[in-house]
């Protein structure tokens, strides 16, 4: 049975992370910039562990490890992302990020 090569993780993981980065870039709604940085880790994490397959034996484990701290990181960033998102959401009754330019501290 033939595997996936660790260069095709790594192009899937570009792929991945150049969306992330294009939804980040270009979408107005905060929710969807929060979900373009969702994508970009994700894709760190997929390169991570298409590097790790690559290792042999017991080293292969150190690449496994960062994902993990990358996957908790990542999950404290959405709660607090979406907390801060309801909050502006029930203030401003928008997502849109053009009607945050003018807010002051």
């Amino acid at each position: 049975m033939m595997g996936i090569d660790a260069l095709q993780v790594q192009f899937l993981a570009l792929a991945l992370f150049g969306l992330g980065l294009a939804t980040a870039l270009t979408r107005r709604n905060l929710f969807f910039l929060l979900m373009g940085v969702e994508i970009m880790l994700n894709a760190a994490n997929l390169s991570f562990v298409g590097f790790s397959r690559t290792l042999p034996g017991v080293a292969s484990n150190d690449g496994l490890v960062v994902p993990v701290f990358v996957i908790a990181l990542a999950a404290a960033e959405a709660c607090v992302g979406l907390a801060m998102l309801i909050l502006v959401f029930r203030t401003r009754e928008s997502l849109d990020s053009d009607a945050y330019s003018r807010m002051k501290e």
